[in-house]
């Protein structure tokens, strides 16, 4: 909701919420921070093409594509880790 602008809804009083008879009241607390970390730093996979040539002198050498990738990003934008 916060990615979207959708609005967040104000938290609801369990005293106020009515359930019926077969249900019950859950309460929980949601603590966005965490979350929001471990998604920012979540893997997402990319496909991209480089010349063939490149491609086999690269895995004959044991490159980490992921790797090269991420510090040619890094290098590239001027950062080193991710601002928060």
């Amino acid at each position: 909701m916060e990615r979207d602008g959708d609005e967040i809804p104000q938290p609801t009083r369990s005293l106020d919420v009515e359930a019926a008879a077969n249900q019950t009241v859950v309460l929980f607390e949601v603590w966005m921070p965490p979350f929001r970390d471990d998604m920012a730093e979540r893997a997402v996979k990319k496909t991209l093409t480089i010349p063939k040539w490149l491609d086999e002198l690269a895995v004959e050498n044991n490159v980490n594509f992921s790797r090269v990738l991420q510090d040619g990003l890094k290098s590239h934008l001027g950062v080193s880790e991710r601002s928060k």
